[in-house]
């Protein structure tokens, strides 16, 4: 057995983590031995790694916050759960290993004949999505959303949920080469990113108010995106990839009555009820098995080569979700 180990944090992510060998322990009652299918590389990884993330494990911890497994081994007292059943993983649970233990009370089941791949990606940028899409504004089919780095996963899967619901997209990303993919998707608008875009973006919707704005970029992004929103819009920010504070004119603020707020899923994890946690996942896990919900691989790597995996997914110009498959092809 082996995972994915750092004892320090540090400013280039891939030095300060490697594979180690490890044993579990015996399983007690209630738990179960999880054979880990596949686990991605999420933005917040990288950030947990370099120390910039809101939320940091005590150290030595065990990368990866999210997958999907196989029940390898029943522990004492479980009936909830058999052998081979596909399962995903408890957030923030260390997923970059070969072998993780659970409690089985606390494992979801999963779909059977579903993609691993879609399927271990989950538990993070789908719900971000769809959460974003529904308790920020009250959005009806036929309305607009504006959202940056929508050649990411999670741009892609808000396109794609937006689309089921009725809603209208204006995609921004910040070179040329990242459009085609974004089209590819599903998107009703592409635009690159610019001083013009707010024009652009209102001339799209064919001066219809754009309500909702999502910002992961930050810097004068954000301000960007305030720009094409109509009177009373609302700009949510779920990250930084410029690294910069969001930056908004006052006159966004003062004439247009723009607001900017924030999104952080973890802090929705703590808050949510468990019967609306139940719903978010059930819809997307469904969504996924059918088809209907999927993001882009770029590349897979097994857990041996974490360092360059971890290289690959810091990278900012992808096309696709970097994946660990911990035991080989999946």
């Amino acid at each position: 057995m082996k995972r994915a180990q750092y004892e320090r944090r540090g400013p280039v992510p891939q030095d300060v983590i490697e594979a180690v060998e490890f044993q579990t322990p015996p399983l007690a009652a209630g738990q179960v031995l999880i054979e880990v299918l596949a686990a991605p590389i999420n933005p917040s990884d990288v950030l947990t790694l370099t120390g910039d993330y809101g939320l940091l494990p005590p150290l030595p911890a065990v990368g990866g916050n999210e997958g999907v497994g196989r029940v390898a081994e029943l522990g004492p007292e479980v009936t909830q759960l058999k052998l081979g059943q596909t399962v995903l993983l408890p957030i923030q649970g260390g997923s970059w290993a070969t072998h993780m233990v659970g409690t089985a009370k606390h494992l979801v089941p999963l779909p059977d004949g579903a993609d691993p791949k879609q399927l271990a990606m989950i538990t993070i940028n789908p719900p971000t999505a769809l959460l974003m899409l529904s308790d920020i504004v009250a959005l009806e089919p036929g309305d607009w959303v504006i959202q940056n780095a929508a050649n990411s996963a999670v741009g892609t899967y808000l396109i794609q949920l937006a689309k089921a619901r009725g809603l209208r997209t204006i995609n921004v990303v910040r070179r040329e080469s990242a459009v085609e993919a974004v089209q590819a998707a599903g998107a009703d608008v592409v635009l690159v990113d610019g001083e013009d875009l707010g024009k652009r973006a209102r001339e799209a919707a064919q001066k219809a108010p754009i309500k909702l704005g999502i910002d992961a970029v930050g810097g004068l992004a954000t301000q960007h995106v305030a720009q094409a929103l109509g009177e009373g819009g609302v700009v949510v920010n779920y990250g930084a990839m410029s690294g910069e504070a969001c930056q908004i004119s006052p006159a966004s603020f003062v004439f247009r009555d723009v607001s900017l707020r924030g999104f952080w899923l973890s802090r929705w994890f703590q808050q949510a009820a468990p019967a609306r946690r139940a719903q978010v996942f059930g819809e997307i896990a469904q969504r996924v098995a059918a088809g209907e919900l999927h993001a882009r691989v770029q590349a897979t790597y097994p857990l041996e080569r974490i360092k360059d995996a971890v290289a690959a997914a810091a990278t900012g110009e992808r096309d696709g979700k970097i994946l660990i498959l911990p035991n080989g092809e999946v």
